[in-house]
This record gives structure tokens, sequence and C-alpha cells, in this order.
């Protein structure tokens, strides 16, 4: 017990004190995951959207396909962009693998279906309540599809902080891409299991508890978020 102590006593002073490498560590955690829900909120958004107020032939196994891919192994989407970053891959020219950009990649594949998903939700059931309105006043898809994310924008927040957590507590994937690599690719949660083989259980509790505090940030806004849309939707 008393190790136990130690070692979280250290842990803390790690914090306290802005440890450089802890620092760098953190910040390329965020760097990375930022950056990829950026781009899967580019894509899922208007991705989820448009699966709601259309109809075409395909679309039910696109959506089986869309929610099934919210469940996708990380070390799967880890390997197939591996795969099309390698240099036999189709994509190898660029030179990204082992580079945050493959990361990026790879988080921005796992959230993606996440954000896409929930936004097919929020949509579909806003759009029950729209579409007469949205009908009488001849919207076309491209109207229809900015009036209701517009109207929902609240709602996706929560999507979008979904998507942040998962990439940030994400492991297999950028250790497959990234190659955690000391000073460039070692993000949060490939550091705390490199440090915790190695024995360095003080920076892997600092990280841990970084990580953890992160994680209950999230859930926190999710939660004040998902309130003040009640309380919204009340008044509304």
């Amino acid at each position: 017990m008393n190790e136990i102590g130690q070692a979280l006593s250290i842990a803390v002073d790690l914090i306290r004190s802005a440890d450089a490498d802890l620092f760098e560590i953190v910040t390329l955690s965020l760097r990375v995951s930022l950056t990829a829900l950026l781009f899967a909120c580019l894509i899922g958004y208007p991705a989820g959207a448009l699966l709601a107020i259309t109809r075409f032939p395909g679309r039910g196994l696109l959506l089986i396909f869309m929610n099934t891919l919210m469940g996708l192994p990380p070390v799967v989407a880890g390997l197939l962009v591996y795969l099309v970053l390698s240099r036999a891959g189709p994509l190898g020219v660029l030179e990204l693998l082992y580079t945050p950009g493959a990361m990026i990649i790879a988080q921005a594949l796992l959230i993606t279906p996440i954000v896409a998903a929930l936004t097919h939700q929020v949509i579909e059931d806003l759009y029950q309540e729209y579409r007469d309105l949205l009908a009488a006043m001849r919207a076309n898809a491209w109207q229809r599809l900015i009036t209701l994310l517009w109207d929902a924008r609240f709602s996706l927040l929560t999507a979008a902080l979904a998507g942040f957590g998962r990439a940030l507590a994400e492991v297999g994937a950028v250790m497959i891409v990234g190659g955690n690599i000391n000073h460039y690719t070692r993000v949060m949660t490939s550091a705390i299991t490199l440090s915790t083989a190695k024995g360095e259980f003080e920076f892997a509790l600092a990280l841990g508890i970084v990580l953890f505090v992160l994680a209950l940030m999230v859930n926190a806004a999710l939660l004040g978020l998902r309130a003040q849309f009640t309380r919204w939707s009340h008044h509304g």
C-alpha cells in the first residue's frame, strides 16, 4: 500500500509541476483527437442528416453498415488504415504511416460512424416534426438539411462529445499506425501501456489521472448539454 501511495504522490507531483514529457503527450493526444473529431463532424453530420431525410434503394443496408461500424474494434480500424497507408497500399506515396496524420485518420475512421449514427437518430426524430412545415415552404434537400442541423445543434454537440470521448480513450489503432514513437506519435493511452510495461508506474498513473479527468469532463459536459436541451425543449 505504501508503494501505491508513493507512486500516486509522485504522479500528482508530475501533474502539478507540468512535467515537460507529460505535457507533450497530453497536448499531442488532444491535438490528434480534436482534429479527428473535426473531420468526423464534417463527414458525420451531413451524412447522418441525409440518411434521415432521404429515401433511396439500399438505404436500409447503409444504415445497418453504419451502425455496425459504431462497434468497429480499434485494432481492425488500425489495420485497415495501416494497409491503406503502407508503402504497398494505395496511399503509401503520401508517407503518412507512423505520423500523427495516420493517427488522426484512424481515429476519424472510428468516430465518424458514431457521429453519423447519433446525428441520424436526432435528425430523423426532428424531421417528423418539421416535415409538413418544410414541405409547405417547398424547401429543397439542401435547405432541409441546413435547417434541421441548425435546429438540432445542441443535441449534435452531444454526438461530438461522445465521439471525442471514444477517440481520446482509444489505444489499439494509434499504436498500429502511429508506432508509439517518443516525442512524435506517443499519446496518453499508448504511453500508459508502454510505461506500465517498463515499470514506470508513476508516469503511467499521472497520465491515467489526466485521462480520467478529461473523460470526467466530457461526461459532465454531456450531462450538462442534455439537461440544457431538456429545459430548452420544455420552454420551446
